[in-house]
């Protein structure tokens, strides 16, 4: 879903600069919100990756988020590797896991697909339930976080470990985003608008999906071992079909195949559902109507309105321009 690269880069600049701000004024709260927002950025980036930009919607993509967190919890919590070890590994294992179930995944398409990732999802998310070495359904606690107070970052300082997930996801949006421009990036866009004539024009169009898949896995799992570390507690929770729903809501609210999009998504998404919940129980019936009014607005999520409003103003400047000429 192309869009105005102008407005989304703007958007994103704009966003960086906003969620920064908020974090040199934000109280612990606060820096507990913008980790969970970076978290959750990442991962809809992730995501968006396959269903945006390469046209295969998953509904198990949180399987491979909470294996990257058990993984690393796994290693750095029971076996006791240093925590950078834990999560280069944690990621690495979660990209391999991932190229594995995209080998499969990817041999059917549209609600096949929707329904095979499901079922890949739950798979995980029972494993993770009965997996009594792994705290089973009660979860599994101490894990540690990333130890860089020999460069004098003390990451336990909630302040700091905010601000680190934050330039984390920013980073990576700047990484995608260089990724999605490439010939690499042209040609997943030719596999999501028509397959049948990559295909003939002898491109491989399931190895391009399976990569793709992959790289999105790994993604996922760097953001699960990122996850781990915030709340210093997982369990199988992370993997369930309504975390992946949840991402899908992201993506759908901020606009999809935008890359800048989840990142709004989240940001909206997180903010509203804590906002909403100290006002009133019924919170989740209030952000449905909210979503809905997005979808049903005919445009790409939120920053679909923000270009149609930047066409707009265009147009109009554009009219005053021939207008002043005349």
């Amino acid at each position: 879903m192309a869009g105005n690269r102008t407005v989304e880069q703007i958007a994103a600049a704009i966003l960086l600069v906003g969620l920064l701000g908020y974090w040199s004024a934000a109280s612990s709260f606060g820096f507990e919100l913008l980790a969970e927002i970076a978290v959750f950025a990442i991962l809809a980036m992730s995501l968006d990756l396959i269903a945006g930009f390469t046209g295969m919607v998953s509904l198990g993509h949180a399987a491979l988020f909470g294996t990257g967190a058990y993984l690393y919890a796994l290693f750095a919590a029971l076996w006791g590797w240093p925590a950078p070890l834990a999560m280069g590994a944690a990621t690495v294992s979660t990209g391999v896991i991932a190229l594995a179930v995209g080998a499969v995944v990817t041999r059917v398409h549209g609600v096949f697909f929707i329904m095979i990732t499901l079922a890949v999802g739950e798979m995980g998310h029972e494993f993770f339930f009965k997996n009594r070495a792994l705290g089973g359904d009660d979860g599994l606690a101490g894990i540690p976080r990333l130890d860089l107070s020999g460069l004098g970052i003390d990451l336990s300082d909630p302040a700091r470990f905010a601000l680190g997930l934050l330039l984390v996801m920013a980073a990576i949006y700047l990484l995608l985003d260089r990724m999605l421009l490439s010939p690499y990036g042209a040609a997943l866009a030719g596999v999501r608008d028509n397959p049948k004539r990559m295909r003939a024009l002898g491109l491989p169009v399931r190895a391009y999906q399976i990569s793709i898949f992959a790289v999105s896995g790994t993604i996922a799992g760097f953001a699960g071992t990122l996850g781990a570390q915030h709340t210093m507690f997982i369990s199988p929770q992370l993997l369930h079909w309504t975390t992946s729903g949840e991402i899908l809501v992201m993506i759908i609210l901020g606009g999809l195949g935008t890359l800048v999009g989840p990142v709004i998504g989240a940001v909206a998404l997180v903010v509203l559902r804590h906002e909403l919940s100290a006002l009133t129980d019924y919170w989740g019936f209030w952000l449905g109507g909210f979503l809905i009014l997005i979808v049903i607005g005919g445009k790409n999520g939120l920053i679909g309105w923000l270009e149609a409003a930047w066409r707009g103003a265009v147009r109009s400047r554009a009219g005053k321009v021939a207008d002043a000429a005349r």
